[in-house]
């Protein structure tokens, strides 16, 4: 795989990108052609509009916007949605749920396009969760599925240390699977085979859990 920069992010409750995540992203996103959103609610047109709108202000207001911005849902016929990707400058997989995201990507065969671009690649929530080699949603089930396998991180987005429920379904998990839990505006960015991070994030592994550090993860 040859993308320019993967990004996975928790969530931005807040609408905008944290200073040192914007830098990471101005870095790596010097062309700005084209924006392509995957929907994670493929049969919510509206929604999407309006939250591919909002994201795409998000860039703006890091004086980051693009010249063109789509977003692909049930609407987007198969072979446009393919095309979309392979001409995109960064591809970015949205919130929501993340099997219907995953059905999305499959149903269109964005699958092997996502896998061969080299554009940047951003997933926030549930595009964070399917850009894994193995994915989770605990809100669904307790066993990983197979996701894009971009890279061999598992993510659990919008963690929060203090719910122990939580936390606790994610220690039993990762006794075979070890899992980054991410709170919101945290990032980990992978380039080059080389791992960074910022914000809060915590490493859940056979059990325990730490703080987390590239080191804890081989690519």
């Amino acid at each position: 795989m040859n993308h320019k920069m993967l990004g996975f992010f928790s969530g931005f409750p807040a609408h905008s990108f944290p200073d040192d995540i914007a830098e990471q992203l101005s870095e790596a996103l010097t062309n700005r052609k084209s924006l392509v959103f995957i929907s994670a609610w493929p049969a919510e047109y509206e929604r999407n509009d309006s939250d591919s709108k909002g994201m795409h202000e998000m860039f703006e207001k890091c004086n980051m916007p693009f010249e063109h911005y789509y977003v692909i849902d049930n609407r987007t016929d198969s072979s446009y949605a393919v095309q979309l990707i392979n001409e995109a400058s960064c591809v970015f997989l949205m919130g929501g749920h993340p099997e219907q995201q995953f059905q999305l990507i499959c149903s269109k065969g964005l699958d092997t396009a996502i896998r061969d671009t080299s554009a940047v690649i951003l997933g926030v929530s549930a595009g964070a969760i399917n850009m894994a080699k193995r994915s989770l949603d605990t809100k669904e089930s307790c066993v990983p599925y197979d996701g894009l396998g971009l890279a061999d991180i598992t993510v659990k987005p919008h963690f929060e240390l203090e719910n122990q429920q939580v936390l606790s379904t994610l220690l039993q998990i990762s006794m075979n699977l070890p899992i980054c839990a991410m709170e919101d505006e945290s990032a980990i960015f992978v380039k080059d085979s080389r791992i960074s991070y910022t914000g809060q994030i915590h490493w859940i592994s056979k059990g325990t859990i730490c703080l987390f550090s590239p080191q804890n993860l081989l690519l």
